[in-house]
């Protein structure tokens, strides 16, 4: 993002001039090309004082970013750019830190961007005030109430996409903090004859558009309604789409604001049937019938829409098709019913139409105002927000009641601007101690007393008119009024007795002419009576009332006939007059704040700028005359203190830096600049000047002077910088001479050191070569020698050895046959060694009869060694079962029949995977210690033989058995009370655990039990016990052995049985003695 460029002062880099206060020469084109120069270069705002000049630039700008918020925040008016934050913000902080009241005027005429600066406003507040999650509640409900109020009170004109057809004010409540707490809206003039009724190119209100576009298929099934446009007469087909406008995400976003404002969901409901009712009142046809009595009357054409319309506001037919053929007219005691021709119905539908949907407009504004509305009770500050018609000028005299009393509001809008912008002008001159001059100016209370006087006010002759009895026409208030008014200096009519005008064409007969300030207007007589009535016959009214819709008989109290008013209701004209009144009284309790909203162009485009459009509005916005009421007396003020740091450069006293107070610095500077001393006054705390020269002169000034001054900084800086690099420069030299020197040095050294090496190298190796020769020939010498030595020495051995040899000879050469024979038999052996398997029996046959135990000695040795590369293959585990495996065989080999079918069965333990069964859940709780073996076994009854499951488990420390279906635990035995287990040397898996006498596990007795893996069982129990009480236990293998039951002992006796129950032995009791068990 680029940085920001940082200015000081409204005057800094200024496109033209930012304050038309200081814009000379002042005229009417001076004006119009400042304001062309500066919307050209993007500036669309400019001051006058402290009123905000915007012009719709049609376009996205990038003013309005989150860092334009920040840079805006906290500052001075006229610190920065004009800008319409800049007017907020000085808004928000008087009301903040100073308790004033604030009100922000937006006028200007359609599409000039009212609506939008209004938008900015708020979001400019919500933006700077506090956080927190109720605050935030409180901003989100006061911004999401645009979009509804848009909604249904903004339509499509051929001057704007998004013209606002109704006056608001916001009052916005504050807390002492500056936290918003709530709001009020006010509205004023709805155009409501716009529902009925549309100017060629232009729409109806936006919400008819948004429910045909946006609404699901079922949600229009239930308002009665179809996506078609041109089925309902309300509706302008000419501009029925609107380019860059998507009226169903529009919808969308009008009931998400709804629902954020707090709507319920029974009453947006109710607020579209309403819509949809207003929607199919246009459809309603009438056609003409005569009666016998010759009266002519009306009758519905088709009866479905009526149907439909009844169904949605829960109206009974029949009334409502009453109340649209006959009128009921009430006098004292008597009613008279007369019918309505064709006309009369058409006009009895529309003037429905627009009160139903006027009437839910305001009950909108109030319910909104219902949730938006300040909690606490506490003492508020409020900022105000008025966002208002801006004067309007129709050419063809296409000026209507509408235009005459949105230029009454304007009217009573300047004249408080002038009074108040007076006010604040004489206020600062007497805080400052300036004298007061009185200051010449225009004073539209005339134009105001003319519109609004109670006797003789047009408005007043108006209600007056529509009051009286007998035929009023808007001719006969032409004339009551060319009667009454005829002698004002501002209103012009061509059949009043003034005969100045008699002979003015440009003025019709049925026109009228009012000079206001912003220039002369005309209006066309026509329509103004039947505006400013306004009436609704009651015959409507009740039937409105009777309907079962909640929310419309809530519209129509007056329907009521227990509250029958025979008094007419007030007329438009004065109900507006009183609206105004208040806010008037409202604005004036306030301190104001004005953004006049400027239009460019009538084509909506982007960079045009119509100097005529333009122009027009200048006048009619009284601009030109705003300038001349603050320039009256002086043009431009400013604090001491940045007038001091802004201009202290022209004199050499106040340069660089002035000691002393900021206005004896200002003092001595314009005194040293000679300016006139009629040109300037000075104040308690600002410097007044009285003429933009002045102030120009000023700035031209400081221009010359800024130049001087970045010359001279110039200079010195050049001269600095050509020191610096000259610096740097040297330094580099002596920096690259002593490294080049180092260099130098190093070479040489590196060329020196060179030479002397290769010198000593030729003197070694000349060294090394003659000493190598003298080593050579004293090597040859040596060995001489020794050759000379040694074939002396082997005369002489051999002469010895010939007698040695002749004498043991014999033995010699058996020796030597000996050791050739055993080296044949090792190399041979070598060749023929049988494989590494421990089980290979081969071996190679003994070549020679006297090395045969030396054979069979290899051959052991062999045994053994491959039988330990065997055992060096085992993992742990192995050789735990290897060593089980071998402690079986100790104790049951050829003792044992069952043995040698267990052997290469391998030893499992955990045959009843305890810890994984569910079953067995309650078992494994109950058994800490680690389970060597699980098996179930069949434990003999000595009663009756019979053989009953249990579960064997086999731990560290003790033997148990449980139940095989509960998982209970019988009996638990330590293995310090085992002494011996007996079983029989046949093929069966009985066997006798006997106890110690005396033990608590001995109290029933031995165990008698059966077990397919006995040998298994025997061998772990066994090297169990071994392990625990370093005592081995007693294996005993009898065929017939004693157990102790209780206090008895019974002999258990294996006999050989028949094969009739198969191989399975069994058990019989012979008598209280014996138990015999038959093997097969």
């Amino acid at each position: 993002m680029a940085k920001m460029e940082a200015k000081t002062s409204l005057l800094d880099n200024m496109i033209g001039v930012g304050d038309m206060v200081l814009l000379e020469p002042l005229d009417e084109d001076s004006f119009i090309n400042n304001l062309k120069k500066r919307f050209d270069h993007n500036e669309v705002y400019t001051y006058i004082g402290s009123v905000v000049i915007s012009i719709n630039p049609y376009r996205s700008l990038p003013i309005y970013s989150p860092e334009k918020v920040e840079e805006y925040r906290n500052r001075n008016f006229y610190e920065l750019s004009p800008h319409i934050f800049a007017l907020s913000d000085e808004a928000y902080r008087s009301l903040r830190d100073q308790d004033k009241d604030q009100c922000i005027l937006i006028t200007g005429e359609s599409g000039a961007g009212k609506t939008e600066a209004s938008k900015l406003v708020m979001s400019y507040v919500a933006a700077v005030c506090g956080k927190g999650a109720e605050v935030n509640q409180v901003k989100e409900q006061l911004l999401q109430s645009n979009p509804v109020l848009e909604a249904f009170g903004n339509a499509k004109t051929v001057r704007n996409d998004n013209s606002s057809r109704f006056g608001k004010y916001m009052d916005i409540e504050f807390d002492f903090k500056g936290d918003p707490l709530g709001g009020v809206i006010s509205n004023y003039l709805l155009e409501k004859s716009r529902v009925v009724k549309q100017p060629r190119g232009e729409r109806n209100f936006h919400i008819f558009y948004q429910i045909l576009s946006g609404a699901s298929e079922d949600f229009l099934c239930e308002l009665k309604l179809e996506r078609d446009f041109s089925r309902y007469n309300y509706l302008g087909l000419d501009s029925a789409r609107v380019n860059g406008v998507d009226d169903a995400a529009n919808f969308r976003t009008v009931r998400n604001a709804m629902q954020i404002v707090g709507f319920m969901d029974h009453e947006t409901q109710s607020v579209f049937e309403v819509v949809a009712a207003v929607l199919k009142l246009g459809n309603i046809e009438f056609k003409p019938e005569s009666r016998v009595n010759g009266l002519d009357e009306s009758k519905i054409k088709d009866k479905n829409e009526l149907k439909e319309i009844c169904e949605l506001t829960g109206i009974d037919q029949s009334v409502l098709e009453r109340a649209f053929s006959f009128r009921t007219v009430e006098a004292k005691q008597e009613k008279v019913s007369t019918t309505l021709n064709v006309a009369q119905a058409y006009y009895a539908r529309d003037a429905l139409a627009k009160n139903l949907y006027s009437r839910l407009f305001s009950w909108l504004v109030t319910r909104i105002n219902e949730s938006i509305k300040a909690q606490t009770k506490v003492r508020k500050k409020v900022m105000g927000v008025l966002d208002i018609y801006g004067f309007e000028i129709f050419e063809n005299a296409d000026n209507s009641f509408e235009q005459f009393i949105i230029n009454y509001c304007n009217e009573k809008l300047q004249q408080i601007f002038i009074e108040l912008t007076l006010k604040e002008e004489q206020e600062e001159y007497i805080r400052e101690g300036i004298e007061w001059t009185h200051i010449e100016y225009f004073n539209n209370a005339i134009i105001c007393d003319l519109i609004e006087n109670n006797q003789t006010g047009i408005l007043a002759m108006l209600d007056e008119e529509c009051l009286r009895p007998g035929t009023v026409t808007d001719e006969t208030f032409l004339e009551k009024l060319n009667q009454v008014c005829a002698t004002h200096q501002h209103f012009e009519s061509r059949m009043s007795k003034c005969s100045r005008f008699l002979n003015d064409t440009s003025l019709p007969h049925s026109c009228f002419r009012i000079q206001h300030y912003a220039g002369k207007v005309m209006y066309q007589v026509e329509g103004f009576v039947d505006k400013n009535n306004d009436l609704l016959y009651r015959d409507l009214s009740q039937a409105m009332w009777k309907a079962s819709h909640s929310l419309i008989k809530a519209l129509f109290p007056e329907g009521n006939p227990a509250k029958i008013n025979l008094k007419r209701p007030p007329t438009a004209g004065s109900q507006f007059k009183a609206s105004v009144a208040t806010l008037m009284k409202n604005l004036q309790t306030k301190n104001p704040n004005y953004i006049r909203c400027i239009k460019p162009n009538d084509k909506k485009a982007a960079h045009v700028f119509n100097e005529a459009l333009v122009c027009h509005q200048i006048r009619y916005l009284g601009l030109l005359e705003n300038v001349r009421v603050r320039r009256a007396g002086y043009a431009f003020r400013q604090a001491y203190e940045p007038c001091l740091e802004r201009y202290k450069m022209l004199c050499k006293q106040t340069w660089p830096r002035w000691r002393g107070a900021a206005r004896a610095g200002v003092e001595v500077l314009f005194n040293e600049l000679e300016i006139p001393e009629e040109e300037f006054s000075f104040g308690r705390s600002k410097i007044f000047i009285r003429n933009p020269r002045t102030l120009f002169k000023l700035e031209d000034l400081r221009k010359r002077r800024l130049e001087d001054l970045a010359t001279l900084i110039e200079k010195i800086y050049r001269g600095w910088k050509c020191r610096t690099r000259f610096l740097l420069m040297k330094k580099s030299q002596i920096v690259i001479a002593s490294w080049y020197r180092r260099y130098a040095q190093q070479k040489k050294y590196q060329k020196t050191k060179s030479s002397a090496i290769t010198v000593q190298s030729y003197i070694r190796g000349w060294k090394a070569r003659k000493l190598l020769r003298e080593l050579k020939h004293q090597k040859r010498c040596n060995e001489a020698a020794t050759i000379i030595a040694a074939y002396w020495h082997g005369t002489q051995v051999r002469r010895e050895y010939r007698k040695f040899f002749r004498a043991n000879a014999g033995r010699k050469i058996y020796e030597f046959t000996l050791q050739r024979i055993i080296q044949k038999y090792f190399l041979e052996m070598k060749n023929k060694m049988p494989s590494l398997s421990p089980i290979d029996k081969n071996w190679p046959a003994r070549p020679y009869l006297f090395l045969d135990s030396t054979h069979k000695e290899l051959k052991r040795i062999f045994h053994l060694w491959r039988c330990k590369k065997y055992r060096d293959q085992f993992t742990d585990q192995q050789k735990l079962i290897y060593e089980e495996k071998l402690e079986a065989s100790e104790l049951f080999k050829d003792k044992k029949a069952l043995y040698p079918a267990s052997v290469g069965q391998p030893f499992q333990g955990a045959y009843l995977e305890i810890s994984q069964n569910p079953k067995y859940k309650k078992l494994k709780d109950a058994v800490d210690e680690k389970i060597i073996i699980a098996e179930v076994v069949n434990k003999i009854n000595r009663a009756n033989g019979k053989a009953t499951s249990r579960i064997f488990l086999l731990t560290k420390n003790n033997v148990l058995l449980a139940d095989q279906k509960s998982g209970n635990i019988k009996s638990e035995v330590p293995l310090g009370d085992v002494t011996k287990v007996s079983m029989s040397s046949q093929n069966d898996g009985f066997f006798a655990v006997h106890l110690k006498e005396g033990s608590g596990a001995a109290g029933k007795g031995d165990f008698l039990l059966s077990s397919d893996h006995l040998i298994e069982m025997a061998t772990k129990l066994y090297r169990t016990t071994l392990s625990q009480t370093k005592q081995k236990l007693n294996i005993e293998i009898s065929d017939e052995f004693l157990v102790q039951f209780r206090q008895d002992k019974v002999c258990v006796k294996f006999i050989q049985g028949s094969q009739k129950n198969g191989n399975i032995p069994t058990c019989k009791r012979k008598n209280n003695r014996l138990l015999e068990v038959a093997v097969p």
